[in-house]
């Protein structure tokens, strides 16, 4: 599942995000919603999100719960 959909997405769930310094080549990095930072509904290149460790980027894989 893509994280372009803020509904798909909640606060708790593992997700995979390319982080900006990333986006050229694509490294996802793995970890656990802490808040959405996205307010529209949908966003093409994926939802923003801050993880549990700080970390900010676009959701591209929703992993599961």
């Amino acid at each position: 599942m893509t994280g372009a959909e803020r509904k798909d997405i909640r606060a708790g769930l593992r997700v995979r995000i390319v982080q900006k310094q990333h986006q050229k080549s694509g490294q996802l990095t793995e970890g656990i919603v802490k808040d959405i930072l996205t307010n529209s509904a949908s966003h093409p290149h994926g939802i923003k999100v801050r993880l549990a460790d700080g970390k900010i980027g676009r959701v591209k894989e929703i992993v599961g719960n």
